[in-house]
């Protein structure tokens, strides 16, 4: 297997807005950012993912861009992002950019012009269609609810926006349009950015007759019904000549509706595309169909069929990218674990070795290395994720699928904003993110849960993912190894191997609150311990794995 230095990487997510404010206006900034240097430098992560910073309403926090080529006013300037930059790359640490191309903000100059009449040369910059029987074009749905397509009075026609109806999608069909996009992106590349994760990048080829899809929930089809279609691949690769190959980058698709005959086009070996996607199958275990508006618990047999297929089947051919978290998915603790203060940090660490272990590119989202959780939120009031207040609006107010009470506690366990409160750096007011109240609430627990308080017990979260961290970087085995799933039907162990050459690991992680007794395989009963998250018990056939424990055997 070819080695290259992103299969090597340990990535950190970056939410600017919940991160670190710098200026006392309760929203984080570049400038905090550039503050906490040393913190991701001591982390041990060496490439930050940076949720959008460009100009922009703010309609959907960020990813309704209006100017790719300016600085959101709350974030700072660009003069603030070039510091940044610099900053980071002193301390060895890689800058990728959220590449959102996908879809624009209604108030982007294009898009200002395509809507003033059929004629304007911005019109095909984006997909208008004619209405059907008085009604939107066809069934698609918005992510955030609603119908796909807006009503236009000026020319009497409909938008597409697979999104919130500010972020009319750009029609790629247009060679105009890509010109555009890759012109954007080789500006940020001269600037000395060192890569992008590409927003929703498997939506931006449409079929070309717009068919209608199986309806959903609410009545329209998923969002994703457009997702990988006719042109993407060829797209992409046009992106990879006139863009990608100008500068030596890391590569990520967000892929949503995304299989693995598709992510080995998107992510294969010869790199034509990009290095890795985010397929999000692993995220759907705890859903209902087209439903993530549940409390159902994660099954982890089906956990380890799905991230087993994903494992198995890009070895060799393309290549995984790893995470529990990140901004649009709720803290993984208190999801696929036990966020109650008895089993908090072992939970947090078992969940942590489980995920690095395998092969693959790791991304840890801010908070997550601490065990950041769940929010109690108690009113509607309280978020600000357009998804979550539009979901409440449409199941709860007009269509009355659910109850008010339902409905608070599906978005407790499963609302973006959980991921979204600021980053608590210590247990002064508002968890020391801000000198004012906040854009969103803090998570009270901060007092408890904070960076100041881990970052020197050596046995804390922080410290922990430290540890994984180094290990990665130390041992080949972690990166390259292959991955064998043992105890499949298990419904509480999820253990696997790693094997590169003669070297073998054993992976094992409890993921209940039982103690379960396991026969460790014979090739590791004379092994040692790598890494364990419980002080280490001897090594023989059967074991009793405590509640939450994982450990790692070197053969």
């Amino acid at each position: 297997m070819e080695k290259r230095w992103w299969k090597e990487s340990i990535v950190y997510q970056i939410y600017p807005r919940s991160f670190k404010d710098s200026n006392g206006d309760g929203i984080g900034d570049l400038n905090g950012i550039t503050e906490k240097m040393d913190y991701l430098e001591k982390l041990g992560v060496n490439v930050v993912w940076l949720s959008p910073v460009y100009q922009s309403p703010n309609d959907d926090n960020g990813y309704d861009i209006s100017d790719y080529r300016a600085i959101m006013t709350e974030f700072g300037t660009m003069e603030d992002f070039d510091r940044m930059l610099a900053a980071a790359h002193e301390h060895g640490i890689k800058i990728v950019m959220d590449l959102v191309v996908n879809h624009t903000s209604d108030e982007h100059p294009w898009f200002i012009e395509s809507r003033k009449s059929k004629d304007n040369p911005y019109r095909d910059y984006y997909i208008w269609r004619d209405g059907k029987d008085g009604k939107e074009p066809n069934n698609w749905g918005s992510c955030f609810s609603g119908p796909a397509w807006e009503y236009d009075e000026e020319t009497d026609m409909y938008y597409l926006h697979l999104f919130s109806k500010k972020q009319p999608d750009l029609n790629w069909d247009n060679p105009k349009v890509r010109e555009e996009v890759f012109d954007m992106m080789n500006w940020w590349l001269e600037k000395g950015v060192d890569g992008f994760r590409m927003d929703v990048i498997s939506l931006i080829s449409k079929k070309p007759d717009l068919p209608d899809g199986k309806p959903g929930i609410n009545g329209y089809a998923s969002f994703n019904e457009p997702a990988n279609g006719p042109h993407v691949h060829e797209y992409l690769q046009e992106m990879r000549e006139k863009v990608l190959n100008n500068a030596d980058t890391i590569t990520v698709g967000e892929c949503s509706g995304v299989t693995l005959e598709e992510a080995k086009k998107y992510a294969r070996s010869d790199e034509k595309e990009l290095n890795m996607v985010f397929q999000f199958e692993h995220m759907d275990v705890d859903a209902d169909a087209d439903n993530k508006w549940t409390d159902k618990k994660m099954d982890l047999r089906e956990m380890k069929a799905v991230l087993t297929k994903w494992q198995k089947g890009l070895e060799d051919i393309a290549w995984n990218s790893l995470f529990w978290e990140n901004h649009d998915q709720p803290r993984s603790v208190s999801r696929y674990a036990d966020d109650s203060a008895k089993y908090h940090d072992v939970s947090a660490k078992m969940l942590a070795t489980c995920i690095h272990m395998m092969q693959g590119t790791p991304y840890v989202y801010q908070g997550e290395e601490l065990g950041m959780t769940n929010v109690p939120f108690t009113s509607i009031d309280q978020f600000r994720d357009l998804d979550s207040i539009n979901a409440y609006r449409e199941l709860v107010e007009e269509q009355h699928v659910f109850t008010a009470e339902e409905m608070m506690r599906y978005l407790c366990r499963k609302s973006r904003d959980n991921a979204r409160t600021p980053f608590q750096w210590d247990d002064s007011a508002y968890a020391g993110f801000s000198t004012v109240e906040p854009w969103i609430m803090v998570n009270p627990n901060y007092k408890e849960i904070n960076a100041k308080k881990q970052v020197d017990d050596p046995e804390s979260v922080f410290n922990y993912y430290r540890k994984l961290i180094a290990l990665r970087k130390e041992k080949e085995i972690i990166v390259y190894g292959t991955y064998d799933l043992l105890l499949p039907e298990s419904e509480e162990i999820y253990m696997y191997t790693r094997t590169l050459g003669e070297e073998k690991l054993l992976v094992v992680c409890n993921f209940s609150e039982k103690e379960v007794a396991v026969e460790i395989p014979e090739e590791f009963r004379k092994g040692s311990y790598l890494i364990a998250n419980y002080p280490e018990g001897e090594i023989k056939e059967q074991m009793t794995i405590r509640p939450y424990e994982a450990f790692v055997l070197e053969k």
